[in-house]
């Protein structure tokens, strides 16, 4: 089925589908709608997953077709090891965004589903161009609907919070298309694999790599330019929470991946050292300000922060461990446990920002002071919550624990120091979120709202039912994740070690 144009069908049908329940407008039962159209995206993104062959690194269903011949710029669409489970992970997630707000949003459920549905079609677009302008032109244009949702159904704050977000994430982005327009320039070509062969001087290729890590840096996002982020949760309403967190942070991991190591080896080599710098301090630093947090939602956010160090952290160990033992032996896990990472926290994360949402449309707060002993009156919710927050913390048996424990472990080989701090969020991770759990689920009913509260239905029930259920899947076998971005991360490991620079 869509033999040729698989990827294509990823990313229009739920654009196409988004102006249809946008034109179609409230009156035209737009949940219903939605639901079919994300539903059938994801079913037909399954495909992705059957068809795959996990043997080699080659991309696989290629479309490639000319797009502004004059600038050699192509409609280039293909998926390997590290872009796949990606889009899976877009497409399932819509499905349950378009679930979670299926009696909470009154206000223009139109236009908020189809703004889902096109951010849907973006971000597929996002993890499938193969060409540096396609991809940018994706990677802009997801903060369109990005920006309306917070915008339109924030909070009180949230102008303020999306033009922060907006102003943070374009900032960043255009010393990227800087960057790219002055690769094209040496290569000829757009072409992102052509990009890669691209032989430079260790100042471009510098210079080139701090622009990536401003605008990949910023999507993950990296300390110090994350206060973007905790904004925009608290104001977002609970779907652009969960679309923030699961997947629109992982561009920013997938660009490391996709650009910065294969395009200036050298260079991310010669600077590894600030991003670990910055991802231990994501780790610590952010995880004791997620501690002191009085709002859940920001609480969660900067656990996301500190969360997501992990796959930078992962990512770029791989180069003092090359420095230590003059061999990429062994620096595998490095990345296996980054891309783990990235696929569990969306998982997890979105299951948090989907709890608190849950609280929230029945006591319109998210201060944790507000709530206490909620376990006595959503007994099955209180379950689903400590399961999430067990994850949150890396409890093995989920799959928070998969690519925590393989980024520790390999840090290791790097340096006792890297993973001492890197370790530290057992600690201060379970601190933050067992605390938010004994203040918010456990003891004594607190007040009479906390009195009033009333279980989840069958609709929130199968949502964090279907979370529940990946979560401890991917936690007790990882194994086919990790099978099928294993020679893709192999590859991106040998374009790392190997030099592109002029003369050599």
């Amino acid at each position: 089925m869509f033999d040729g144009y698989l990827l294509s069908v990823l990313i229009w049908l739920p654009i196409i589908g988004g102006l249809v329940v946008l034109f179609a407008g409230d009156k035209f039962a737009p949940r219903p709608l939605a639901l079919a159209v994300s539903a059938i995206t994801f079913l037909i993104s399954l495909s992705l997953w059957t068809g795959f062959n996990s043997t080699g690194y080659q991309m696989q269903f290629v479309e490639l077709m000319p797009w502004i011949e004059s600038f050699k710029i192509n409609y280039h669409l293909a998926v390997d090891g590290i872009s796949m489970p990606l889009i899976l992970l877009n497409t399932f997630i819509t499905v349950l965004i378009v679930l979670a707000g299926w009696e909470v949003i009154k206000n223009k459920p139109a236009q908020y589903m189809a703004a889902f549905l096109i951010m849907e079609g973006i971000i597929n677009g996002v993890f499938a161009a193969q060409d540096a302008i396609l991809f940018y032109v994706f990677f802009e244009a997801m903060l369109i609907p990005m920006f309306i949702v917070i915008g339109i159904w924030g909070g009180d704050n949230r102008i303020y919070a999306t033009i922060k977000f907006f102003l943070y994430t374009f900032f960043g982005s255009v010393f990227m298309l800087v960057s790219l327009l002055y690769m094209f320039s040496q290569a000829d070509s757009f072409a992102i694999a052509d990009l890669h062969d691209v032989k430079l001087g260790m100042t471009p290729q510098i210079l080139i790599f701090l622009s990536f890590l401003i605008a990949f840096g910023v999507k993950v996002p990296m300390w110090p330019v994350h206060t973007w982020l905790p904004d925009a949760h608290v104001q977002a309403p609970t779907g652009g929470s969960v679309i923030l967190a699961a997947v629109m942070l992982k561009i920013g991991g997938y660009g490391f991946l996709r650009f910065s190591l294969p395009m200036v080896p050298d260079a991310s080599s010669e600077l590894a050292w600030l991003v670990i710098f910055m991802s231990l301090t994501a780790v610590v630093y952010i995880g004791f300000i997620a501690l002191v947090q009085s709002d859940m939602k920001k609480l969660v956010a900067y656990s996301s922060i500190a969360h997501m160090g992990f796959v930078t952290l992962g990512i770029f160990v791989l180069f003092p461990i090359v420095a230590n033992t003059g061999s990429s032996e062994g620096t595998l896990m490095g990345l296996q446990g980054g891309m783990m990472q990235m696929i569990s926290h969306g998982f997890i994360s979105g299951a948090m920002f989907l709890c608190i949402g849950v609280l929230y449309d029945r006591m319109h707060t998210r201060e944790i002071t507000a709530y206490g002993g909620v376990s006595n009156k959503m007994p099955w919710f209180a379950a689903f919550f400590v399961l999430f927050s067990m994850a949150n913390t890396g409890l093995p048996g989920t799959s928070g624990f998969i690519g925590e424990f393989m980024v520790i472990l390999v840090s290791f080989k790097a340096n006792f120091w890297i993973a001492f701090l890197a370790a530290t969020t057992l600690i201060v991770g379970a601190a933050y979120t067992l605390w938010l759990v004994k203040r918010v689920i456990f003891g004594a009913v607190a007040n009479d709202n906390v009195a009033a509260l009333t279980d989840i239905n069958k609709r929130e029930t199968f949502i964090l039912g279907v979370l529940a259920f990946f979560v401890i899947l991917v936690g007790l076998w990882p194994q086919p994740l990790i099978h099928v971005m294993n020679d893709s991360l192999v590859h991106v490991i040998e374009q790392a070690t190997t030099s592109k620079l002029v003369g050599r």
